[in-house]
């Protein structure tokens, strides 16, 4: 009797603590996802569930089911929640050409993010920016360069984009192991790029099958097919009448019956409400509960924002059954099993990742490896650079002194930020430097309705009241007397281009520019440094391509330096001083004037990027120069490979970026060539090397008209091949498949 009575005891304990070991099979770690998801299913009611596929995701202690926000951000490190490392931008990470280099940033990414989950978790709760869901990569196709998110994209080259994108995710989500280490996110699903003030309401009414297949889905299906990625973000704007948040066509016959993905989709934020909202979409106003359920119903399956909770009333109503919420339900909390976030952290391995690795000096050193490697050399007249150590220089510009111009969007904090003035002043000593600000970055609207100058950004008090008595001074000629060379830093600003910004400056609008020229006050500034007979050095920091024609009549050499993150300024300094050799490429085309943009609201692709603009870039797609001089070889074609001799002829070492391009020779309507293979290599000076690019049928994967597939098919090609996507540097292979 008192064994039985003991039993009964020890069973009721066991079904009423939470601790209890695998009491329930959604407890039970040896249990696959899946079927642990599908037990607790069982067991959620109907508001519980709910509660679940909102990013703000409640505890549920009953079910010992803690609190957690789906919400967190790694564009270019782990962002918006403290110390971190901070990586160039991803734009500039582009630049590098290096897909290799880049797994490894976002491999430090994630442990530094985990890093902040585990102090989360140990704390008591799990907020937003501290969790294991990162909404990165953003592998959108910067199609026109006044978007001012495309700073956080690859560029406007599907094939990079899809190369660069796949090495995000890896890095992100981790070697293989019983948890991921992260989930990455695909995003913004699908067809955007701007404008950012008509996202809301911006309709895609119209996209050849071909433009879609092409471009702007092509980096989204070959990551979903070659990954294992596991969340997909869908955009704000519609597509053919329908928000892409609710675009069946999109969401369930493209990306699920087409393409495999069985991942989770999540909303952008509160693009749900946009479905609800006099001045956006408003397909239901003020009804949030059947916008809610047209988003389920199309293939969402979890929300940013506030309109899911009303998927109870739709329930309740009849409006939406319920086996449709258990459904996205399931990808939710196979996620979070998938990641052990409902287990114990003691049987996770990653929760014993060591604290002393956030932002350490060892991460530190990638990020300026990272920064080297995405400095972009665009002009050399006269070799001007590298720049002698032994001589004195004049810093001057908006963007000298200032650390946060270094830092992007979606941004973490350092532990330190170098400037370009604090990397020249390493080089050569603070005696033989005479800064100033010069000008401001752009003029600012005022009540009047005049424009007047900015407000900078300055690394310290110190230099902030230098920069404003050189401001208030006017131009000083005298400054520049007994400088051997001045060195110009300036460009845009992420407080100028980014996401839906409230700015009111002349050239911007909402975060986007209207006009892609160098702001007024910087071009004239420029002219007058001109006039002095110095050698001028531009340093143009920036997250998108910039109109600079004057500048380049003006300036000596210009190196496009992106946003560098923390060891930006090092690295730009190591460039002007031939400490390191540039061996960046441009991952978008940097036009010559706004004459050259078709409509910003254009999504057709004829007139937009190298693939389809039939004038003269100012710098090509692909360029960037270098301290080394390069001759290539004739390549060969042999069992699907092709082998291209490059030679280092100069006497320094240096990288070069072998890029393939080709074309279908029947194809008369698509575009010039194609990105199909690329591959940086380092030669040392009087060396030569074969570089093998992958080029079988499969690796060409062009557009079929006859077909309306992506596909390598038999037939007469051209591969162009070289160290930049301008006609007049490449060389040319025709080939048969």
């Amino acid at each position: 009797m008192k064994k039985l009575l003991f039993a009964t005891t020890a069973l009721v304990l066991c079904l009423s603590a939470v601790s209890c070991a695998d009491k329930h099979p959604y407890q039970d770690s040896s249990l696959d996802a899946q079927t642990r998801a599908e037990d607790l299913i069982g067991r959620l009611t109907l508001e519980q569930k709910v509660s679940l596929i909102n990013y703000e995701s409640p505890a549920i202690p009953e079910l010992g089911i803690e609190q957690y926000n789906w919400w967190n951000e790694a564009l270019h490190g782990s962002a918006r929640n403290g110390l971190a490392t901070v990586f160039p931008q991803a734009i500039g990470m582009a630049a590098s050409w290096n897909d290799v280099l880049l797994q490894e940033v976002f491999d430090v990414a994630s442990t530094e993010q985990r890093i902040k989950y585990n102090i989360a978790r140990a704390g008591g709760g799990v907020t937003r920016y501290n969790g294991l869901t990162v909404w990165t990569p953003n592998i959108n196709i910067f199609r026109d360069p006044r978007w001012g998110r495309g700073q956080e994209t690859y560029g406007e080259d599907p094939y990079l984009t899809t190369v660069m994108g796949r090495a995000v995710v890896n890095g992100l989500q981790g070697p293989e192991a019983d948890y991921y280490k992260l989930h990455a996110c695909l995003k913004h699903f699908a067809i955007h790029s701007g404008p950012e003030y008509e996202r809301h309401v911006f309709n895609v009414e119209e996209m050849s099958w071909r433009d879609l297949s092409e471009t702007y889905l092509y980096a989204f299906e070959r990551l979903v097919k070659t990954t294992d990625v596991k969340e997909v973000m869908c955009a704000y704007n519609a597509y053919e009448g329908k928000p892409c948040c609710g675009s069946d066509k999109l969401l369930i016959q493209i990306l699920r019956n087409q393409w495999g993905y069985d991942g989770l989709v999540v909303t952008d934020c509160w693009a749900v409400r946009d479905f609800h909202t006099e001045g956006c979409h408003n397909l239901y106003p003020n009804d949030p509960a059947s916008a809610s359920a047209l988003s389920v119903r199309s293939g969402a399956d979890l929300e940013c924002g506030n309109s899911f909770p009303a998927l109870v009333e739709a329930v309740q109503n009849g409006i939406l059954p319920e086996e449709e919420i258990d459904r996205a339900l399931l990808r939710v909390l196979k996620a979070r099993f998938e990641l052990g976030e409902m287990d114990p952290q003691r049987k996770v391995s990653w929760s014993r990742i060591p604290e002393k690795l956030l932002a350490c000096d060892k991460h530190h050193e990638l990020a300026l490896k990272m920064a080297r490697e995405t400095m972009t050399l665009l002009q050399n007249n006269g070799s001007v650079l590298p720049l002698a150590k032994n001589a004195r220089y004049a810093v001057v510009g908006p963007n000298a002194a200032d650390s946060l111009v270094m830092w992007g969007n979606y941004n973490g904090t350092p532990r330190k930020t170098t400037t370009v003035l604090e990397g020249v002043i390493a080089k050569v000593g603070a005696e033989n430097v005479v800064y100033a600000k010069g000008c401001e970055i752009a003029s600012m609207m005022t009540d009047d309705g005049k424009y007047s100058e900015t407000e900078g950004n300055y690394h310290d008090e110190s230099v902030k009241a230098a920069a404003e008595g050189a401001a208030a001074g006017g131009f000083d000629a005298g400054m520049f007397a007994d400088v051997d060379a001045i060195i110009y830093v300036g460009g845009l600003s992420p407080k100028l281009e980014g996401e839906e910004m409230k700015v009111d400056y002349k050239g911007f609008k909402g975060g986007d520019r209207t006009s892609i020229e160098l702001p007024e006050t910087q071009r004239e500034y420029i002219s007058r440094l001109a006039s002095l007979g110095k050698p001028v050095i531009f340093v143009h920091l920036s997250g998108s391509a910039v109109a600079i024609a004057p500048e380049v009549l003006n300036c000596d050499a210009i190196l496009q330096g992106w946003y560098g993150g923390q060891a930006g300024g090092e690295a730009v300094a190591d460039v002007l001083f031939g400490d390191y050799n540039p061996a960046g490429r441009l991952p978008v085309t940097f036009y010559a004037s706004d004459a050259d943009l078709p409509d910003f609201g254009d999504y057709d692709m004829p007139g937009h990027t190298y693939r389809y603009f039939e004038g003269t870039p100012l710098f090509p797609f692909g360029h960037g120069l270098s301290y080394s001089t390069f001759e290539y070889g004739e390549a060969v074609l042999e069992d699907g490979i092709l082998r291209i001799p490059v030679s280092n002829v100069s006497a320094v070492d240096g990288d070069e970026v072998v890029q393939v391009y080709v074309k279908a020779v029947a194809d008369t309507e698509g575009p010039a060539k194609s990105l199909r293979g690329f591959r940086r290599v380092h030669i040392k000076a009087g060396e030569s090397v074969v570089v093998e690019i992958p080029m079988g049928a499969e690796d060409i994967d062009l557009f079929n008209p006859q077909t309306g597939k992506m596909e390598g098919v038999p037939g007469e090609y051209v591969a162009y091949y070289g160290g930049t996507s301008a006609e007049d540097g490449l060389n040319v292979l025709k080939f048969n498949i």
